[in-house]
């Protein structure tokens, strides 16, 4: 076996990357929850099926089409009692004409996992040049249409490099829980981790709004992590918009809008 065999040198390469890359992380963690300013979060829409319908949508969307996603975490700031009193300025950025890398499976080696993320980041900064790394979110919003009838992809948000991929409906009336949606994957880019079992319900206590409640059902309110409001230990609805939504303690905790964990 040879020491220096050229698949020995590209593993080496890959870990070095991904160490500098660690490096970068943890810098980028540090200063996006640090609140001492707002975090700017953009949108880039991008046209997940194609399709007319979809782009006509994409072209309506405004600034304003976000505006609920910073009314809840200032909201939640001041409830929480964060200095910082708006927490997040949402604002939508100009359409991406290319489709992000597809996540490899669950299950995967790491090492492949680590390759995926770093041409994740690639690709967002190619299409979308960073020029405040350590201070803006980048969502990408892949807009579908509910005409073929197949379920969206899981949307997901990852701290290294502060990015996101949110898979919505191409609907106004799906606008309020869109951006539900992007809200739960933006948490998670600043430290958050979900707060659901394998079947989707919200885990006790964490995942739940209101766990010192007597009766404990039916709750009436979703914690943003767990997006879904149970109404027995066994079976939850999901949240339709931000407006039956909270912060929970324990996700304030991991995004540093508290003290302790």
């Amino acid at each position: 076996m040879k020491l220096f065999s050229f698949r020995n040198l590209r593993i080496l390469l890959l870990l070095v990357l991904l160490a500098f890359a660690a490096i970068y992380t943890k810098q980028q963690r540090m200063h996006s929850t640090s609140w001492l300013e707002p975090l700017e979060i953009v949108v880039f829409p991008i046209n997940g099926d194609n399709s007319e319908k979809t782009a006509a949508y994409i072209a309506n969307l405004s600034d304003s089409s976000f505006a609920n996603i910073d009314r809840f975490t200032a909201s939640e700031a001041k409830r929480h009692n964060l200095y910082q009193e708006q927490p997040t300025i949402t604002r939508l950025g100009p359409a991406v004409n290319s489709i992000p890398p597809p996540p490899p499976p669950k299950n995967a080696f790491f090492l492949k996992i680590g390759l995926w993320s770093l041409k994740l980041r690639y690709w967002a900064w190619h299409n979308t040049p960073d020029n405040t790394p350590n201070n803006r979110v980048r969502i990408f919003v892949l807009y579908h249409g509910m005409d073929n009838g197949k379920p969206l992809q899981h949307s997901l948000g990852l701290q290294k490099g502060l990015l996101g991929i949110v898979h919505a409906y191409a609907m106004e009336s799906q606008s309020k829980q869109n951006n539900l949606v992007i809200a739960h994957e933006l948490l998670h880019t600043v430290g958050a981790s979900d707060k659901y079992d394998n079947q989707g319900n919200p885990v006790f206590p964490e995942g739940y709004a209101q766990p010192e409640r007597r009766p404990l059902h039916p709750q009436f309110r979703a914690e943003i992590m767990a997006g879904r409001i149970p109404d027995s230990s066994t079976h939850s609805n999901m949240a339709l918009s931000l407006d039956s939504c909270i912060i929970g303690t324990k996700t304030a905790s991991e995004i540093s809008w508290l003290d302790v964990n």
